[in-house]
């Protein structure tokens, strides 16, 4: 499968973050993924991308061309796509990819989790965004999705494109075997049991 990792550029002061990220990284190579990501070798990005790499696996960077040539050829990658814009970086993303996982980040990470989710509730795509809830990371993101069902501004019938775990193995099985089931996604059931 072809997997976009949304993550940030800035190395966290939590290092489970950082540890999570090359373990991710680390079995997307192995279990024969090809990463697709921001194009930065920083932060999270430059842990995920440089796992992938020393184990062997495929890894596509895109990033916008406003940045410095400098910037852009340093990146270690086995394929390097640029794109206009950060918005064309997220086209691009989306459509090349079969899955998502989020790893914590700032508001760019948060950002490209909800396109995701928004295209699949539009019907525009059908491929599940995962959560890698690291020290329970996303916990407040679910409860704000919770909260705007009670408030009547979202069905969580939406959500069901959208599987959180703590483990990187334990997700990879999820989008692996993911198949989508209209109204019944793991969050949304997960979600309703707890209201």
């Amino acid at each position: 499968m072809n997997i976009s990792v949304f993550c940030g550029a800035s190395l966290p002061r939590n290092q489970q973050y950082t540890a999570a990220a090359i373990l991710l990284g680390k079995l997307l190579a192995q279990r024969g993924h090809s990463l697709l990501y921001g194009g930065s070798n920083l932060g999270i990005m430059g842990a995920v991308s440089s796992a992938s790499l020393e184990n062997g696996g495929r890894v596509v960077g895109v990033i916008p061309s406003f940045f410095s040539e400098e910037i852009i050829l340093s990146q270690p990658v086995t394929q390097l796509v640029r794109v206009a814009s950060m918005a064309e970086r997220k086209e691009y993303l989306i459509a090349n990819s079969d899955a998502f996982i989020a790893l914590p980040g700032g508001i760019g990470t948060i950002d490209e989790i909800f396109e995701v989710l928004v295209a699949n509730q539009l019907g525009l795509i059908s491929k599940p965004m995962g959560l890698l809830n690291t020290n329970g990371f996303f916990l407040p993101m679910i409860e704000m999705l919770k909260n705007m069902e009670l408030e009547g501004f979202y069905d969580l019938s939406g959500a069901k494109y959208l599987i959180a775990e703590d483990s990187p193995d334990t997700l990879l099985d999820h989008l692996s075997q993911f198949k989508p089931e209209p109204n019944n996604g793991p969050i949304a059931r997960h979600l309703r049991k707890k209201s």
